[in-house]
């Protein structure tokens, strides 16, 4: 079922992409300490005195949650993007987001200008908003369903390599120097311009073309491109049956979405799912794992090498995860890694609250931060996104990725900004907190979620019917109104589309 281009397609899709999500989560981290140095010198010199404590804490604050704020930009805008120019040319119109912000941070050092650099978070904020809800949506659509899962769960592990590579150039020995930081951000630039070059030649989402743009003859190209056989006929009548199920390819709105009864139970999971992904507080780890290895009483020279160990956990918790979601379920490895993060969030806390009256504690802390990264990459790291992508009929994802999204970065805002004041607050007590949101998400989960492997959008949408309330017949007169097409006009329109075509096949 891999074909080359389903995997170069996904490989290009989720470098470009998701992998530059990952790395602007850590790649603020190593640097942090120059940049605190740069902002103080920067307005000594513009008001003739150093900032106040309480001000440069409050302004690196803004920098590293103001990324979250592009991000909600990004997944607000991005509905009418995908809509218009379609998932593939999304993506790659995104990468102007991601250039232009490389180059306001990387040249904020030599223009003098902090200000700089928070605008150029923003902007990159607005490409990760982008990407994470584009890119999950263009792989759930050119996948096949048996192996829908394993691809969505690429977004997820390049975020993870994302992340290690931004600790890996961090590095004292790389770019984590006072002279050579502003090459941190300037990296940013070659994934987009990897998959500028590469993406083009890749087919659009065969799904997009055939039920939103009604191109039978480009979406009967790109299945056989994607999946890489000749004989297409049984994944279009799938998507044909999907179609005649909605009866409508009109792209909703997020309030018609909120309205219509036959997905209520849908939407609020993805809500709770990726409100519990951001507040399970692994951002947080990312955002100060200095600030965190540093209070579990490690030396600060060899902090930067133990932090690449968290990256490297992820990644291969990540890859685990791909590899045996088609085995276990998406349900079972979502809940169980909520699960596994409040036990080691709880022992965290004892460790670090009693670290100064056993040596061995500290190690215990860093075992325990290991074990909730490695936790969550296993599960909820990246099947809410694909959970999303396989929730919602063709006419109502784009509205439900932007629902995702939105609570995806507030979440994301909400932990980047407070999390120092918490921890100031509650000092070892603090991880308590993410550890109760945890287990919430997980006692949520396994009351309301079902297995979602192996099962067809409308197989998924049957499972939610009796707790929405609603047989089948009712979710077909829930689709809204606007162009409908009946089913038969659409099946007669594929036929006499592909007669006249290069194929001439009965599909239909």
């Amino acid at each position: 079922n891999w074909s080359v281009s389903l995997i170069v397609a996904s490989l290009t899709g989720a470098f470009g992409s998701s992998f530059l999500y990952g790395y602007n989560l850590s790649v603020v981290n190593a640097p942090s300490v120059y940049i605190k140095k740069f902002y103080n010198e920067t307005w000594q010199r513009r008001y003739g005195f150093s900032v106040d404590e309480s001000t440069l804490t409050l302004l690196w604050s803004i920098t590293v949650s103001i990324f979250a704020i592009g991000g909600l930009v990004g997944a607000i805008i991005v509905t009418p993007i995908v809509k218009f120019f379609g998932r593939k040319f999304t993506l790659l119109l995104n990468n102007v987001f991601a250039v232009t912000a490389a180059l306001l941070m990387s040249l904020s050092l030599l223009a003098g200008s902090f200000e700089m650099l928070i605008l150029g978070r923003v902007i990159m904020g607005v490409d990760a908003g982008i990407s994470l809800s584009a890119l999950p949506m263009y792989l759930s659509e050119i996948s096949p369903k048996e192996i829908r899962g394993s691809l969505g769960q690429v977004t997820a592990i390049f975020i993870c390599i994302g992340v290690f590579t931004g600790q890996v150039l961090g590095l004292p020995e790389i770019f984590g120097q006072e002279s050579r930081w502003p090459y941190l951000f300037g990296a940013i630039v070659v994934p987009s311009l990897i998959q500028v070059m590469i993406l083009p030649f890749l087919p659009e989402s065969p799904r997009y073309l055939l039920l939103e743009k009604h191109n039978t003859s480009k979406a009967e190209k790109a299945f056989q491109t994607f999946l890489g056989k000749n004989d297409v006929s049984q994944e279009v009548e799938e998507v044909l049956a999907e179609s005649r199920v909605q009866r409508n390819t009109k792209l909703v709105s997020i309030l018609q979405l909120l309205r219509t009864c036959a997905v209520r139970w849908q939407i609020i999971t993805v809500v709770i799912t990726m409100g519990c992904y951001q507040l399970c507080g692994l951002n947080a780890i990312w955002y100060y794992t200095n600030n965190i290895f540093s209070e579990a009483g490690i030396n600060r020279e060899t902090i930067p090498y133990v932090t690449l160990s968290t990256g490297a956990v992820e990644t291969v918790a990540a890859v685990f995860s791909g590899l045996v979601i088609e085995r276990l379920g998406r349900r079972p490895l979502l809940i169980g890694g909520f699960g596994l993060m409040v036990v080691f969030f709880a022992v965290l806390t004892v460790s670090l609250t009693l670290q100064k009256t056993v040596y061995w504690l500290p190690y215990l802390s860093i075992f325990c931060i290991l074990a909730i990264i490695a936790s969550f990459c296993i599960g909820p790291g990246g099947i809410p996104f694909v959970l999303t992508g396989e929730f919602f009929q063709q006419s109502q994802r784009p509205a439900a990725f932007m629902i995702a999204g939105t609570v995806n970065w507030l979440s994301n805002f909400v932990v980047g900004l407070l999390f120092p004041f918490i921890q100031a607050g509650l000092q070892t007590y603090c991880f308590l907190v993410f550890a109760a949101i945890c287990l919430a998400g997980a006692t949520y989960l396994f009351f309301v979620l079902p297995e979602t492997k192996n099962k067809t959008f409308n197989e998924i949408s049957q499972a939610f019917a009796k707790r929405n309330k609603v047989s089948l017949e009712m979710q077909e007169m829930n689709h809204y109104s606007g162009e409908r097409k009946s089913s038969a006009e659409q099946e007669s329109n594929f036929t006499s589309s592909v007669d006249n075509g290069e194929t001439k096949k009965e599909i239909v």
